[in-house]
């Protein structure tokens, strides 16, 4: 093979180039070095982990192998035509065929092979579960809770979980673990239990200035990294790829800057594209989101290093970014939290929306939506009850027992202090309805008439409106425990009131590059570019830009990774027939990184 042409010297060599460090970019690497391929992981932030690390954790999978141990099994046909339902003309054959194909062997993978263990949601309901096949569990795992302590000194350098989402930088788990936190103050067991875990907490960041028991999103990065680390793989930070290296129309390694100076790196088995999709690129979000004219009317949840370089690198390899999706980003409320150092965070609203004793109202006052729908479909009442020209935003209203008890948004529930929240004008707050809307710029009367229609159903158990609380999904994300007859629905009705303003967000995009089933980007005529993949949010939504589930961002990214190392290493998907992993490319020797070129922490030489 011809040598790529570049200015910039050829720092080193290896088999496989990631770019990127999230689950899409660790999965194709930690699955590449065990089938034999040399691998290096850069990535432009000085941490790694990229949104994956703030993320939920959770990955739609259906017929995992944690689902039939449990005795959950569903003939392959079952999700494969909740896919076709749901997703419609942009559903894609061949690619949902290999992602449901490869998902359940890509579990099995990780489980016996990596660090990485999971835990399973098989009593999680799709979205939509009005929708024929969908499932009402057995589709989704987790990863499960991670000692930090494995990756040594390497911790530091993980990318810690999005601190507003925490307590005091403390992650809490979905699930059992989130309830004994929201019953600490009535139940003495879930006392005890929060106690135990906030000591432990308070003790970790005495000894290693971080949480060491990582859950979620957190978890799953730091079991890829350390499974990374431990098969022999490099991760470099400050690390972004300048552009690909391209020899007769094949991508052979990529120009990534370090502190000296940019370097190269051939790559002779392919270079993988996973930098997080872009949510933070203000032009590409002009073109493709319909509610961000000028490309920041958009507050995305997502790492802030997420600035579309992947879809860039790939355009000029000559690949094309879809442009025909239902939605080009995974649309999620977002409310706008200040903090001390004048910076402000993007708090993805998951969680308290379903709860009983909680509304949207828009600024007229009036309801919109299902709030116990995914966030997805709120997002799209929203984007739908917002007059043409006006801001998209929208106002989560609750009573003084709601937010006391659930939390709203970054505002924790009791015992927590809420005083700096009012105080920075994030939580809006009135003894009344009337007080509660002139603070919030609502209209008062349409307010306090929704207000008192809503508690009417709610005390009766019937949403009459958008029938909330009616799907499995809706209940399993609310509150049977609080006794009312429907678990997602209460009255407001003792003050004080607050509010939270929430304005478009998302939790990554979905619009990437076109890829065919074995994750290669594809050119203008549909043809493949030899030797480049995409992964993560790189990769074109395999769910045309719908969200059916939680987890079809993740549970994707790690299974068309696992496709893609596997395609790098042997031409053919998993599965398939394989032969002896290609020899090394010849005359090429590991020579060790330029000294200037800093990466994580005692990774800095080529093995």
């Amino acid at each position: 093979m011809p040598a790529p042409s570049s200015s910039a010297p050829i720092a080193t060599h290896c088999d496989l180039l990631v770019i990127g460090s999230g689950a899409g970019g660790l999965s194709a690497a930690v699955t590449a070095a065990h089938l034999g391929l040399k691998v290096l992981v850069v990535e432009k932030e000085a941490q790694y982990g990229g949104t994956t690390a703030w993320s939920g954790g959770w990955m739609w999978i259906p017929r995992n192998p944690l689902a039939v141990a449990a005795g959950i099994v569903e003939d392959p046909s079952a999700p494969l035509a909740y896919l076709r339902r749901e997703l419609g003309a942009h559903f894609d054959e061949a690619r949902a065929q290999a992602f449901l194909e490869n998902g359940p062997r890509m579990v099995e993978f990780f489980q016996a092979n990596t660090a990485l263990r999971f835990i399973d949601g098989n009593g999680i309901p799709d979205f939509h579960g009005r929708t024929p096949d969908a499932g009402l569990g057995g589709r989704s795992v987790c990863a499960a809770p991670f000692d930090g302590h494995r990756l040594g000194d390497k911790i530091h350098a993980l990318k810690p979980p999005l601190y507003e989402t925490t307590l005091w930088g403390m992650g809490i788990a979905s699930g059992a673990e989130l309830r004994h936190f929201l019953n600490a103050m009535r139940k003495p067991a879930s006392f005890w239990h929060v106690t135990k875990l906030v000591l432990r907490h308070w003790r970790d960041l005495l000894l290693h200035r971080r949480g060491m028991r990582l859950v979620n999103g957190n978890a799953l990065a730091a079991a890829l990294a350390a499974s990374a680390f431990e098969a022999g793989v490099e991760i470099h930070v400050n690390s972004p790829a300048r552009r690909l290296l391209m020899s007769q129309g094949r991508a052979v390694g990529a120009v990534v800057g370090s502190a000296g100076g940019d370097v190269g790196i051939q790559a002779r088995c392919g270079v993988v594209l996973a930098c997080g999709g872009f949510p933070f690129d203000a032009a590409r979000a002009k073109a493709l989101l319909p509610h961000a004219p000028t490309g920041t009317e958009h507050w995305s949840a997502a790492s802030r290093g997420n600035t579309g370089d992947g879809l860039r690198l790939g355009e000029a390899a000559g690949g094309a970014v879809a442009r025909d999706l239902k939605e080009a980003a995974a649309l999620a409320p977002v409310s706008l939290v200040p903090r001390k150092d004048g910076s402000v965070a993007h708090f993805p609203h998951l969680i308290e929306r379903a709860k009983p004793g909680l509304i949207a109202v828009t600024p007229a006052g009036q309801r919109f939506v299902n709030e116990a729908d995914s966030y997805y479909d709120f997002m799209h009442g929203l984007l739908e009850a917002t007059p043409a020209g006006q801001p998209v935003q929208a106002w989560l209203v609750c009573d003084h027992a709601f937010i006391r008890h659930y939390g709203l948004g970054a505002v924790k529930p009791a015992p927590m202090p809420m005083g700096a929240m009012l105080r920075n004008g994030y939580l809006r707050r009135g003894d009344t309805l009337a007080a509660l809307a002139e603070n919030c710029g609502i209209d008062a009367a349409g307010l306090q008439a929704t207000v008192a229609r809503y508690n009417t159903m709610a005390r009766e158990g019937r949403d009459a409106d958008f029938a909330k609380g009616e799907t499995p999904y809706n209940r399993i994300q609310g509150d049977a425990a609080a006794g009312w007859p429907n678990a997602c629905m209460a009255p407001l009705e003792k003050g004080p009131f607050y509010a939270v303003r929430v304005v478009p967000g998302s939790l990554g995009t979905f619009a990437g590059l076109k890829t065919d089933a074995n994750a290669r980007v594809l050119d203008a005529q549909g043809q493949p570019i030899a030797g480049l993949y995409a992964g993560g949010n790189d990769l074109n939504s395999v769910m045309g830009g719908n969200y059916p589930a939680g987890g079809i961002t993740l549970g994707p990214a790690m299974t068309f990774g696992f496709i893609a190392a596997h395609h790098a290493a042997f031409g053919t998907p998993p599965g398939c027939a394989l032969r002896v992993a290609p020899t090394p490319l010849q005359g090429a020797t590991p020579v060790a990184w330029q000294s200037q070129f800093h990466g994580v922490p005692g990774e800095d030489k080529v093995a």
